[in-house]
């Protein structure tokens, strides 16, 4: 392997009231890439940096760029947070966001999904997320079951997906689905496995990436807002999986993943 995609260390700082309402935000991501960092959370105090740093490895682009990094990180911490005070994770969503694209992302997904209308047990549960970048904004529900090895079986995912006027409705659907399909790679498999400074999977072979048996029911849900330009959707759906299945997997077992690909 020529050029990896560039490996980061994400820290976040917050503060949260009681009512939900966020009232401090310090973003840091170090090395993985600026795109997607900012937050559209309605926060009084928030200070958001990338700190460029040397690689020993050839870094390059993947599909979203730093987007994937900085949203799982991100709506992982609002998990989080509106676990630490007892809210709901979408009401806590919809208590710090007044932008109302995201906001109809948001709705369509849970809509869909009927999301709060079945209850987590062990073992089984349901996560959300939401994001925007490139122009595009997109909102995921996933639902995941785990096995008794303590695999992460993705059942179900609902996208919605808003990109300004739509042109062609199948190409989107298809570009959303295929962002899916292959964040759900970097949910859950695709890592370089290193020993004794070498390189052990590098070999297509080798490299674990999503299979037709990993492929959960998919459905996409598509905003089309003719009152505004088109914006490309070939990288931003990409950014919703990894945290909703994140927070899925809190969700079914308690235990809060932070790392890329998520392991149990």
């Amino acid at each position: 392997m020529g050029i990896l995609a560039p490996a980061g260390v994400i820290e976040i700082r917050s503060g949260v009231k009681n009512d939900g309402t966020i009232t401090a935000w310090g973003f840091d991501n170090y090395n993985s890439g600026g795109s997607g960092i900012d937050t559209l959370y309605e926060i009084a105090h928030k200070q958001v940096r990338f700190h460029r740093t040397e690689s020993p490895m050839r870094q390059g682009s993947y599909r979203g760029l730093a987007a994937t990094a900085n949203h799982f990180a991100r709506e992982s911490h609002m998990d989080e947070l509106a676990h630490a005070i007892g809210m709901e994770p979408l009401a806590f969503r919809w208590k710090n966001l007044k932008d109302a694209r995201m906001r109809a992302v948001l709705e369509a997904a849970a809509e869909r999904f009927g999301w709060g209308k079945s209850a987590a047990i062990h073992g089984h549960g349901f996560g959300i997320a939401a994001g925007f970048e490139k122009g595009g904004y997109v909102a995921c529900c996933a639902e995941v079951s785990i096995t008794p090895d303590k695999k992460v079986r993705i059942e179900r995912v609902v996208m919605a997906f808003e990109c300004g006027a739509i042109v062609n409705p199948e190409h989107l659907r298809n570009q959303v689905e295929g962002a899916t399909i292959m964040g759900i790679g970097g949910a859950l498999f695709e890592a370089i496995d290193f020993e004794g400074g070498r390189i052990r999977n590098a070999r297509l072979s080798q490299y674990r990436v999503p299979r037709f048996s990993d492929v959960p029911r998919l459905e996409t849900v598509l905003l089309d807002r003719k009152d505004l330009p088109s914006a490309g959707a070939g990288e931003t759906p990409i950014v919703g999986i990894a945290p909703a299945v994140g927070n899925a997997i809190f969700s079914a077992t308690g235990i809060r993943v932070r790392n890329l690909p998520m392991k149990l």
